[in-house]
């Protein structure tokens, strides 16, 4: 290979590692949603969590007490909170996969 070629791969992959976290921190901010008094992240972890309390109770509507994203205790209703955070989790990730496989079509 020749010094050109080595630095034309170097740069493209570079571009696409680049571009990739772009995207992780475009979308991961999309994440967060402000729902009962609390800042909420949209990930697994919360989701978890809040199936988790959601299967202990049979899917009745009950209250518990969650640590948002700043730390503060807030008492939360656990079906709605959890319908919301999934919702807005399908919807961004749906996105999110849909312009990362352009990136790597680009590639």
């Amino acid at each position: 290979m020749d010094t050109k070629t080595l630095i034309k791969d170097a740069k493209a992959r570079f571009s696409h590692n680049s571009a990739k976290a772009y995207l992780k921190e475009k979308y991961n901010s999309k994440l967060i949603i402000a729902e009962q008094g609390g800042l909420w992240r949209a990930d697994a972890q919360t989701i978890a969590i809040l199936a988790s309390f959601a299967a202990l109770s049979n899917m009745n509507p009950h209250t518990t007490v969650l640590i948002d994203t700043f730390d503060n205790p807030v008492q939360v209703e656990v079906t709605s909170l959890l319908e919301s955070l999934t919702t807005l989790y399908n919807s961004v990730m749906t996105e999110w996969y849909a312009e990362w496989k352009e990136l790597e079509n680009k590639r």
